[in-house]
């Protein structure tokens, strides 16, 4: 378990520095940050992904993983790690919280199939 709470920390870290060149406006290499980010995210959820007795570690890690992987535009991958998340026993208020992730993937695209239209502020009200 030391060796998925070090990842986790690496991805966390370096999360933290992407935000902090996004707040700088310093773009370059924000991308770059973030995929490595992921990468060592989803290396420590795939470490405890088999073990539903590591909750919420498990679930925690998922989300983590999931939301860097929408930040990225990993769209399809971060829907994999809510469903593996979520597949497991993750507690009621993390199992809402990917819930919600999922929803703010795929709502868009939802209402645009059934040819309904939002400006951005709806859509962004209808998100959170």
């Amino acid at each position: 378990m030391n060796k998925v709470r070090e990842l986790h920390q690496q991805a966390m870290d370096l999360a933290e520095q992407a935000a902090i060149k996004k707040l700088r406006q310093d773009m370059i290499g924000v991308g770059k940050i973030l995929r490595c980010a992921l990468d060592l995210e989803i290396e420590a959820a795939q470490m405890v992904a088999g073990n539903l007795e590591a909750e919420p570690t498990r679930s925690v890690l998922h989300r983590s993983a999931a939301t860097l992987a929408i930040e990225c535009g990993e769209l399809q991958m971060a829907e994999k790690l809510i469903a593996t998340a979520l597949a497991g026993i993750p507690p009621l208020d993390i199992a809402e919280e990917l819930k919600d992730l999922f929803i703010q993937i795929n709502l868009r695209h939802y209402l645009e199939r059934r040819g309904v239209q939002l400006a951005e502020e709806q859509l962004q009200l209808l998100a959170c």
